[in-house]
C-alpha cells in the first residue's frame, strides 16, 4: 500500500508485538490506541481520536478469536481515505453477524502458528478481494516475479516469504475439518464458562449475540490485582500450563517512544490480569475440571 517513512499506522495496544513490528520495519510510525475492556478489541472512539493528516492505515486485531465489529472502522476508513488491514492471527473461522473474518477489511492476515486453530507449523495467509492488492501480495511473497509471455521478469522488490507446498498441504487438510475443530472449541468454552461461574473474582470472556468466537484463546480476567501471575506459577507446579493473554505494547521497551492515545488503561489492565487457560479440541471435561479446581485452590490460598 506504499506506506513508509512519514506515515502513521493506528494499531491496537493490546496485541502481540508482531502487529506493530511490521509498521516499524517499513519505517512508518505505529500509533497505539486502547481496547474495549469486554471484547479486548480496538476501541473505535479512541481510533477516531488518533487520526491525523499523516494517518494512512488502521490495523485492528480480532483478539483471541473474537470477531471485530468492522462497521465503525470501515466508516472511519471511508471518511478519511484510510486502508484497513485486519490482524486476524487468532480469528480464522470467526463470524460477525454472518460475515466471515477475512471479508470485511481491505486485507486480512491469518496465522498458522502452532497455537492457532489450525497450523502449518508456522507461517500464515493474507486474503483480499482487491485484484491489485492480490497481485502485489503474490509478487511480494515470491521475489517480485511476474510471468509474461512465458518469460519470468522481476518487476518489483520481493521476498521468499511463502509457505512450502508441504506446509500448505497440511493446512489444506485441516481446513476441511475447521468447522468440527471450532465447534469443539466452542463446546469447551461453554464448559469453562459453567465451571468458572461460581468462582468470585474470575470474569469469563464476553459472548456476544450473532457472532462466532473461535476461542483460539480462552482467557479469563482475574479481578484481584497481582493475583494472575501467582495462579500461573501455582498451576505450573501442577503441570498445567497457562499464559498471560498478550502484551500492552506501550509497556514494552521497543514501543515506549511511539505515539500513544490517552492512557491505554484497559490494555494495561488486561496485560496484567488476563489469564489464558489450556484450550485444545482434544481436551476432556475432566481436564477442564482439574484446571478450574487448581485455579480455585490458588485463589483460596491467596
Amino acid at each position: 500500500m506504499d506506506i513508509g517513512p512519514g506515515d502513521e499506522v493506528i494499531i491496537s495496544d493490546f496485541t502481540h508485538p508482531a502487529t506493530g513490528n511490521i509498521v516499524q520495519w517499513i519505517g512508518a510510525t505505529p500509533v497505539l490506541v486502547d481496547v474495549d475492556p469486554s471484547t479486548y478489541n480496538i476501541d473505535p472512539n479512541q481510533t477516531k481520536k488518533a487520526i491525523t493528516r499523516k494517518t494512512r492505515c488502521i490495523v485492528p486485531v480480532s483478539w483471541g478469536g473474537n470477531p471485530l465489529d468492522m462497521k465503525p472502522l470501515n466508516e472511519l476508513g471511508r471518511k478519511h481515505n484510510l486502508h484497513i488491514i485486519e490482524d486476524a492471527a487468532c480469528s480464522l473461522g470467526a463470524r460477525f453477524h454472518n460475515q466471515k473474518t477475512g471479508t470485511m477489511a481491505d486485507i486480512t492476515c491469518f496465522s498458522f502458528h502452532p497455537r492457532k486453530v489450525i497450523t502449518c507449523g508456522e507461517g500464515g495467509m493474507a486474503v483480499t478481494d482487491n485484484p491489485t492488492y492480490a497481485d502485489r501480495l503474490a509478487k511480494l511473497k515470491f521475489f517480485g516475479i511476474q510471468t509474461k509471455n512465458g518469460r519470468i521478469e522481476f518487476v518489483q522488490w520481493g521476498t521468499n516469504s511463502k509457505l512450502s507446498n508441504i506446509a500448505s498441504a497440511i493446512g489444506v487438510e485441516q481446513m476441511k475439518k475447521i468447522d468440527t475443530i471450532i465447534n469443539r472449541r466452542i463446546e469447551l468454552a461453554g464448559n469453562y464458562d459453567r465451571l468458572l461461574a461460581d468462582i468470585e473474582g474470575v470474569r469469563t470472556p464476553q459472548r456476544r449475540n450473532n457472532t462466532r468466537h473461535t476461542y483460539q484463546t480462552y482467557a479469563v480476567y482475574i479481578e484481584k490485582p497481582d493475583e494472575r501471575d501467582k495462579i500461573i506459577e501455582d498451576l505450573k507446579k501442577k503441570n498445567i500450563e497457562t499464559q498471560i493473554g498478550t502484551y500492552a505494547l506501550h509497556l514494552q521497551p521497543a514501543y515506549r517512544k511511539v505515539r500513544k492515545i490517552a492512557k491505554l488503561e484497559n490494555a494495561e489492565q488486561l496485560y496484567k490480569n488476563l489469564l489464558a487457560l489450556p484450550m485444545c479440541h482434544t481436551m476432556t471435561q475432566q481436564d477442564q475440571q482439574r484446571v478450574v479446581s487448581e485455579i480455585k485452590k490458588s485463589l483460596q490460598a491467596a
